[in-house]
């Protein structure tokens, strides 16, 4: 009783001014057939201004795949599926349907071509050449990787409508992924893997494009931090902040109400796989208006016929067309968005075909579940008289333009196709990492989410608040409390509630150049 009073009467004290809580959970595991596919399951897709020193010309796009990896994970570690394509696809004109993707595709291999590493096991008159059972054999450092025995490798394809270009990297004849961080006996330590993972940043020339774009995948720390289990437990915490302001470990906010701490990170110890390409703006623009939409997929070979007897080379065989079984842009949408019965095929769509799943947008069903949950005891715990928690203004307009359509003048492409979609303004000069605000637009900086989606960029506890009618109440708008018009507040009672799972993130976890994540963490710390 005493947590859900606290959805309500936090508004009488708390307003949307106090939008620095953090909340983080994406695309982890989202529908019922992509669990049984890790590989291929996109956990986050950010798409922003590059805001490194120098870079102010360029985009960054990163997808992120292979959700929940433990560092320890041996000895097979996180290889990507050699039979997928992976894409982050690119729409400048508004249709929903890209205009460019850049298609990645992987390989792997043994060393000593293909043969591996094998040891002379035995006395000289009874000796066998054994294959070692592990991807290295000594240790890896930016200077010396022949020890590595499982080498992955892989292409690069520019699509731009009917054309296709194999890209290149400079100064290598083919690209490579760096082995996973599998511990500090084989990498002396976080630094050292660093320097070994930078080696396989790539510069690469587009055709067409002036500069040259910026190519790394491997593996990196999770960006996402998420109260995980509790919060899928029908939120089993208080949600509301603890303190008087957030990180200030007083005590002083609503009694019970849970503070920020790294400790309410399930995701604290989990690293995930990085595809990020950085690209001049001009080449991505086209002759749009210089918003951009993009989203990232997964897609597999129709059919797959499990080897009885199976080998490195060919444990299956695969045939057919490609099948996108994987699809992601903003966040949380397939998990809290989507229904149970639609989220396998929201993963296969387009989003040009988006208008099919229109009414989970019109007509959430989150805000119903949360009101279910809360409203009884909220009307008893303050003697009021709540019809429903849930905002009431339907069709959810406000709902639609931040993530179907883009707000107009910060993120809508000239051409307007309702579509779940990153949008990012191109124009809106990114700002130093510094001087970002976790809450984007609703925290008074155009250059964070919806507009695109920074790595420390609060996207989960901000969509959670708009979906809870936070945009039916006055958010900043050039310093200035504006009430957008899409609504009103008494169509949201809970609108203006600072909603959190008190795990902090901010653009300071990050690091402030290309690729931006941080380095991952290691399998065997000591």
């Amino acid at each position: 009783m005493n947590r859900t009073m606290l959805f309500l009467a936090v508004s009488s004290v708390l307003g949307v001014a106090a939008l620095s809580i953090d909340v983080q959970a994406s695309s982890h595991r989202e529908a019922p057939n992509i669990t049984r596919m890790p590989t291929l399951d996109a956990t986050d897709f950010y798409l922003f201004n590059s805001y490194e020193a120098g870079r102010e010309d360029y985009v960054s796009l990163i997808a992120n795949y292979i959700p929940l990896q433990d560092a320890y994970g041996g000895p097979n570690y996180f290889a990507m599926d050699p039979q997928a394509v992976y894409s982050i696809h690119i729409d400048n004109d508004g249709d929903a349907k890209a205009d460019t993707s850049f298609n990645f595709r992987f390989s792997s291999r043994l060393a000593n071509e293909g043969m591996g590493v094998k040891l002379p096991i035995g006395p000289a008159d009874n000796q066998r050449m054994v294959a070692v059972p592990l991807k290295n054999v000594g240790a890896i450092s930016a200077d010396d990787a022949t020890a590595l025995n499982f080498i992955e490798n892989y292409s690069l394809e520019l699509q731009s409508g009917t054309a296709s270009t194999m890209l290149s990297p400079d100064g290598a004849t083919t690209f490579t992924k760096p082995y996973d961080y599998v511990g500090n006996k084989t990498f002396n330590s976080a630094s050292a893997y660093q320097a070994y993972a930078d080696q396989y940043v790539y510069n690469v020339a587009i055709p067409g494009c002036d500069a040259k774009a910026r190519v790394f995948v491997g593996q990196r720390k999770d960006p996402f931090v998420v109260n995980l289990g509790e919060t899928f437990d029908l939120v089993n915490y208080v949600p509301v902040e603890g303190d008087s302001t957030p990180g200030a470990g007083d005590g002083a906010g609503f009694p019970g109400g849970i503070t920020q701490s790294s400790a309410n990170d399930d995701l604290v110890t989990k690293n995930v796989t990085a595809l990020a390409i950085e690209v001049p703006k001009a080449c991505l623009t086209g002759s749009g208006n210089g918003v951009i939409g993009a989203w990232t997929t997964a897609s597999l070979p129709q059919a797959r016929i499990l080897n009885p007897n199976a080998s490195l080379s060919r444990p299956e065989v695969n045939g057919g067309a490609l099948v996108q079984v994987s699809r992601l842009s903003n966040p949380l949408v397939n998990e809290l968005v989507i229904g149970l019965a639609d989220k396998d095929k929201f993963n296969s769509s387009q989003p040009a075909d988006d208008g099919q799943f229109a009414d989970y947008v019109t007509h959430p069903s989150l805000p119903a579940l949360l009101n279910i949950l809360f409203k009884d005891a909220v009307n008893a715990t303050l003697g009021t008289n709540i019809t429903d928690l849930a905002p009431s203004n339907f069709p959810r307009l406000d709902l639609v333009n931040a993530f179907l359509t883009g707000v107009e003048g910060v993120n809508q492409l000239a051409t307007v196709t309702p579509s779940e979609m990153l949008r990012l303004n191109t124009a809106i000069a990114a700002k130093p990492m510094q001087m970002q605000s976790a809450f984007g637009v609703a925290g008074d900086d155009l250059a964070g989410f919806p507009n695109g989606r920074r790595p420390g960029d609060d996207v989960v506890d901000i969509a959670l608040r708009v979906v809870m009618g936070a945009l039916c109440h006055d958010i900043p708008v050039n310093g200035t409390p504006t009430n957008l018009g899409y609504c009103a507040p008494e169509d949201a009672p809970v609108g203006n509630v600072p909603f959190t799972d008190g795990a902090p993130v901010n653009a300071s976890m990050f690091n402030s150049s290309f690729p931006y994540l941080l380095t991952p963490l290691a399998g065997s710390p000591n």
